[in-house]
């Protein structure tokens, strides 16, 4: 439907190294169903993404800075990975504090492969059910989340899935979460 999303405002929280598909699939699928989405990130000017860590892609505007914004801006985060990305905003500590308060808020929070190496930093997987690449599954589990081998697993207002190719299944969740809340 393109109009589901008609009104609502979601953030992208990159930086360098972000994986470039899962980044503009989640944008492409939100703005397809009505949304505005607005790249965010601990620094001004452009972020450079990469596919598959190696090879580098374009470049991306950053709509805003993390910490010129607030929860009470968006409906909705999206946590894209790559390695580079997440391990980098995982440093941040306006950036971690931002991932903290979008889950505590209990907005939906869609985060990807990577993405829940910040969620886990933001220290809100204790309990939680998710799912992730798996090179990052043990520090979910360390943290205190469980893990599940599935596409894409929602826990209440988190959504994670693991990797690039479950992105068509993770955008439907993201955007049905947004949608209803």
């Amino acid at each position: 439907m393109a109009d589901e999303l008609s009104g609502r405002k979601v953030a992208i929280l990159a930086t360098d190294g972000v994986e470039q598909v899962e980044l503009e699939g989640p944008r492409d699928a939100i703005e397809r169903a009505g949304g505005q989405v607005e790249v965010v990130s601990p620094h001004a000017g452009e972020i450079q993404a990469m596919n598959g860590d190696i090879d580098k892609g374009d470049r991306f505007p950053v709509d805003r800075e993390v910490a010129r914004v607030s929860v009470t801006d968006y409906d909705a985060l999206v946590l894209p990975g790559g390695t580079i990305n997440p391990d980098q905003l995982r440093r941040d500590g306006t950036a971690v504090s931002f991932v903290r308060d979008f889950v505590n808020a209990g907005k939906p929070v869609g985060a990807i492969c990577h993405g829940p190496w910040t969620l886990v930093e933001a220290d809100v997987v204790k309990g939680r059910q998710l799912t992730s690449f798996p090179s990052i599954r043990t520090d979910i589990r360390n943290a205190g989340g469980e893990v599940t081998d599935q596409q894409v697993v929602v826990d209440g207002n988190l959504i994670t899935s693991r990797n690039p190719d479950d992105l068509p299944v993770f955008q439907d969740a993201v955007i049905k979460a947004v949608a209803s809340s």
